[in-house]
């Protein structure tokens, strides 16, 4: 017996140009499931870091009017936002985090032996930690040479660096996942993260960093 219905009354025999209709609705359904399944968690990610540096908000304000002099470069957030959790290596080839250093406030700086300029600093950030540093305050610099490391500890020696700890990263890791965030361009770069862990300020390029002008300023940052 011949069934004579019209070919759409047959989903089977129906059209192509009116099966693909109900196809693209059925990935956009999924991916719109997909993307509303995700944006509790993201919310939640955002709420956090809000939350996390919410406090830190005021201490950017403190640290603005003293960004000036040998430290006018320094960027200051508007907006603190947590730090991105690089690790590096102890003395002791222990690996550590910037979470670990959470509870005080740090300088981190990255330098290189073949950086002239992070050079020339070296020996002022050695005398910021001398003042400064305490168990709340500590200046952090990270080496990131890649090779002929010999010359780190020749450079350290030839400086006659006293007060900080030599912490290095020989596969450069730390500069490769901040130059991706947009954190570094070059050497030396200096970011000043308070103990909450969150990002007060960028400096891009040297200073001198036991000026009054820089110890102003993280003298500010360090106030309750």
């Amino acid at each position: 017996m011949t069934d004579n219905r019209p070919a759409d009354e047959h989903p089977e025999r129906a059209p192509s140009r009116w099966r693909r209709p109900v196809a693209a609705a059925v990935v956009v359904s999924v991916v719109a499931a997909v993307v509303y399944a995700t944006l509790p968690e993201r919310g939640k990610e955002i709420t956090g870091a809000v939350a996390q540096c919410a406090a830190s908000a005021s201490a950017a304000s403190r640290i603005a009017p003293f960004a000036k002099g040998e430290v006018a470069a320094m960027s200051v957030a508007k907006t603190p936002r947590p730090a991105v959790d690089v690790s590096f290596d102890t003395p002791d080839g222990k690996r550590v985090s910037l979470a670990d250093f959470r509870g005080r406030a740090i300088l981190l700086n990255l330098w290189a032996t073949w950086c002239a300029p992070c050079r020339a600093e070296m020996p002022a950030l050695d005398r910021l930690q001398a003042v400064l540093g305490s168990d709340q305050f500590e200046v952090v610099t990270v080496n990131i040479d890649t090779a002929r490391l010999e010359r780190r500890e020749t450079f350290w020696k030839e400086i006659d660096i006293r007060h900080l700890v030599f912490y290095s990263d020989p596969k450069a890791d730390i500069f490769q996942v901040l130059k991706r965030t947009g954190k570094v361009v070059g050497l030396p770069t200096t970011i000043l993260i308070d103990s909450n862990g969150c990002d007060l300020g960028l400096m891009a390029g040297p200073a001198e960093w036991d000026s009054e002008d820089a110890k102003s300023l993280i003298s500010a940052a360090l106030k309750n």
